[in-house]
């Protein structure tokens, strides 16, 4: 009998078969791989779905922790688009740092990684390049409020006064025209984090070969390599850095918090999760702060998609 004719006997077999027999043979055949992979769907489902959709619950209601739930429809949103100004200082504010520190950030983690991975001195780079991700936002803010500090002590103005660049220090935590700029300088310098180190292990984990056969078809210097080569090998590592940087960059508070406090002079460094704390654990308003919730994850949720779009490697 050919192979053949023998899967279409065992197709016509299974057609024959109730809904309720294939659902009982399709279990005992995989149960042990659903009874591995439960843990995490139970954890996922508890601390992740679960809270996703309860927010999504009391975005549409009045809810100030001490009594029950009101409903109200759409009135937070409403409130939220069209009467709220903070919220759109804060939503202008986090769209600014996320189109500069992402990219950025992004890029930079990845020729960081790249050149690094050239190095005899691997070790020793990756630890002083990944160190500062590990640390709290607070507490990195603090040594840098340091060299920023607004008086002539300051590291940056004494230095610029020394070198007669300016006449008095510079109010870098308290002027509003500076302080997103000392936040976005101090989030790239903590950019170098899981992105880094992933980009890292992509480099490492190309094989050789690859870069071999490529120079036999032409490819002469490491830039053509990086083109050809490791770029469309490493899109899984991509993918991953792009979304930990939409997340990382849209997610921003502790920094902007420690910089210029809560809140910030004329909101300049006010962000979405910022924001979103004041109504919360502030306020107690906890139903306007899951709107706000809500705005932040779709923005976050969208963006993931185009850029899975855009670095997937499905189809290829």
């Amino acid at each position: 009998m050919s192979s053949s004719l023998a899967k279409q006997i065992k197709r016509e077999q299974l057609r024959q078969l109730t809904a309720g027999e294939r659902f009982t043979r399709f279990w005992k055949r995989n149960w042990i791989g659903y009874a591995f992979l439960a843990p995490f769907v139970i954890l996922f489902t508890i601390f992740t779905v679960a809270p996703v959709v309860t927010a999504i619950g009391l975005s549409f209601t009045d809810y100030n922790m001490m009594q029950t739930p009101h409903f109200v429809g759409l009135n937070n949103y409403k409130l939220l688009f069209l009467d709220d100004e903070v919220f759109t200082i804060a939503l202008s504010n986090t769209v600014k740092f996320a189109v500069i520190v992402g990219p950025v950030g992004y890029l930079l983690s990845f020729l960081a990684a790249w050149v690094i991975n050239q190095l005899q001195a691997r070790r020793a780079f990756t630890l002083a390049f990944y160190a500062p991700s590990i640390t709290s936002g607070i507490a990195m803010s603090v040594v840098w409020m340091v060299i920023f500090s607004s008086d002539r002590y300051g590291y940056l103005n004494n230095f610029l006064l020394n070198m007669g660049l300016i006449d008095e220090p510079i109010l870098w935590n308290t002027d509003p025209n500076y302080i997103m700029k000392v936040v976005v300088f101090i989030q790239l310098w903590m950019s170098m984090g899981t992105g880094f180190l992933v980009f890292l292990a992509g480099l490492q984990n190309v094989p050789r070969s690859y870069y071999e056969a490529a120079a036999i078809d032409g490819v002469k210097n490491k830039f053509q390599e990086l083109i050809y080569v490791t770029l469309p090998v490493m899109k899984p590592q991509l993918l991953f850095g792009a979304i930990n940087s939409i997340v990382g960059s849209f997610g921003v508070f502790e920094i902007a918090v420690s910089v210029a406090g809560m809140p910030s002079p004329n909101y300049a460094a006010h962000t979405i999760v910022a924001h979103l704390y004041d109504y919360a654990f502030i306020r107690f308003q906890m139903g306007y702060a899951s709107a706000v919730a809500v705005v932040l994850f779709i923005i976050t949720f969208v963006l993931g998609r185009i850029v899975m779009k855009l670095l997937s490697s499905k189809g290829e």
